[in-house]
């Protein structure tokens, strides 16, 4: 290289000059300890490489995922071929996730968000392993726990905003939590702040821009795993039904489009997952629609369901009861002339939310799939199957929510966009947490704009 100029002796410089001759007063051993700290520096770039001439054809390979299908399986669909066990393993194993959802929807909304923050954690595990067995040769100081370090960050940041946002009358009655929401933005910066001196502090000569790679795989992942699935609880607390919805449109998309393609696939999709097929696309897609109309329907009766999630610190837990908004009320609409004729009716009573989950269902059955898509390209990049081996047949749990991501954003803009409208309960809480003389404040400006508009009568002066 360029700067390991050979100094003892006659030979050429880079630039084809002479070398110097050693100064006077050198010691003899100058020399040698020169050469010597140059062969360490050559060793450094012998070890560690310059990233620019990796292609990919130079990502180490990835060994393959241990079979972790239960040996009862195993035995009972041994004389079957490969791709009908692959069939019935994953059709078991989805029938049982399926019964584990439903579990915990039944055991309450506190549940679904610890399935949540259990499945990000899962999730990010899944891709930073794979950055760090990518990379495992170069030995990288800190890399995997300053990954996790962020993810704890981030999660404070996250969740602390969720907690100021709908705990506000459960922290207001504690003093220690009142400090940490009064200052918790600043207390986030200083946490990431921590992260970031400690990431530079880490920082090896001839090894600055892998580490800058890392650094970046990291807050991507970031990006994918922790801000969605903050998404999916700000979603869960506009009503169960915004959670339950979408997800399950996704997962309906995922299986049928799975079983058109797997009976009557014959037209590859697209280049990056060579199984999928126009046959199992377009299946999948009535098939969603259908069902987000069908679900749509049974979820907008219950109370349970439409109603937002909020915490009662009188009864010390979450609860949904409420007088259910319009969109949860059966209205009538009048049938297009061609419905007419095929139903012969004139309307029919429909819940506006189902008008609603055929958007949601187009989305989870349309551009929902792209997700996984953007999964198998990065699969492929590093030339892996799945993410990991968790769920025999299906992969790991980034392979089963790859989709679920790219939903949770597009249902969160949907809400703010066209549905969300000012909740009284939220700026009641807001209220509660403001000195008297604010609230009497508010008091008298509210009072005095009713009366403006005539919904009070002004009080009479005696």
């Amino acid at each position: 290289m360029w700067e390991l100029r050979h100094r003892g002796g006659g030979g050429p410089g880079p630039a084809g000059e002479a070398a110097s001759p050693p100064r006077e007063g050198e010691a003899a051993g100058g020399d040698h300890e020169t050469e010597s700290t140059s062969d360490k520096e050559t060793d450094i770039d012998d070890r560690y490489g310059d990233l620019d001439s990796r292609t990919d054809s130079d990502i180490p390979e990835i060994p393959p995922s241990l079979d972790r299908t239960p040996e009862i399986l195993k035995k009972a669909l041994s004389g079957l071929s490969s791709r009908w066990k692959n069939w019935w393993i994953r059709g078991i194993l989805t029938l049982t996730m399926i019964s584990l959802f439903f579990l915990i929807i039944y055991m309450g909304s506190f549940m679904l968000m610890l399935l949540v923050l259990s499945i990000q954690v899962k999730c990010f595990h899944e891709i930073i392993t794979i950055g760090y067995r990518v990379y495992h040769s170069y030995d990288l100081p800190w890399f995997r726990t300053l990954s996790w370090y962020f993810l704890l960050c981030v999660n404070y940041f996250f969740y602390g905003e969720t907690v100021a946002d709908y705990f506000a009358t459960f922290v207001q009655r504690e003093e220690q939590l009142q400090f940490l929401i009064r200052y918790h933005r600043f207390i986030s910066f200083a946490l990431y702040l921590a992260g970031f001196c400690m990431f530079v502090l880490s920082l090896v000569k001839k090894h600055y821009r892998l580490q800058f790679y890392m650094f970046a795989w990291t807050h991507v992942t970031l990006l994918i795993t922790v801000t969605q699935s903050h998404l999916v609880i700000q979603n869960l607390f506009e009503g169960m039904i915004w959670f339950l919805v979408p997800i399950s449109s996704v997962i309906c998309n995922d299986i049928t489009a799975y079983i058109f393609g797997f009976f009557f696939g014959r037209t590859p999709l697209i280049k990056l997952s060579p199984k999928k097929t126009w046959e199992g696309f377009i299946g999948g897609f009535f098939s969603t629609v259908i069902f987000g109309f069908i679900a749509a329907y049974v979820l907008s009766k219950y109370q349970y369901f439409v109603c937002p999630v909020e915490y009662r610190s009188d009864v010390n837990s979450f609860v949904t009861e409420c007088e259910p908004s319009e969109l949860f009320q059966l209205q009538s609409y009048s049938l297009p002339p061609f419905l007419k004729a095929v139903l012969r009716r004139e309307t029919v009573s429909l819940y506006p939310f189902q008008i609603h989950s055929i958007a949601l269902s187009t989305f989870a059955s349309l551009i929902g799939p792209f997700g996984g898509f953007f999964a198998s390209g990065f699969k492929r990049a590093f030339k892996i199957k799945d993410f990991a081996n968790t769920i025999p047949g299906h992969g790991g749990i980034m392979d089963r929510f790859d989709c679920q991501y790219l939903m949770a954003t597009f249902v969160h803009v949907y809400i703010t966009s066209f549905i969300r409208g000012p909740n009284p309960s939220k700026v009641l809480q807001q209220l509660l947490v403001l000195q008297p003389e604010q609230q009497l404040n508010i008091y008298k400006t509210l009072k005095t704009h009713l009366i403006e508009k005539g919904i009070l009568q002004p009080t009479l002066k005696v």
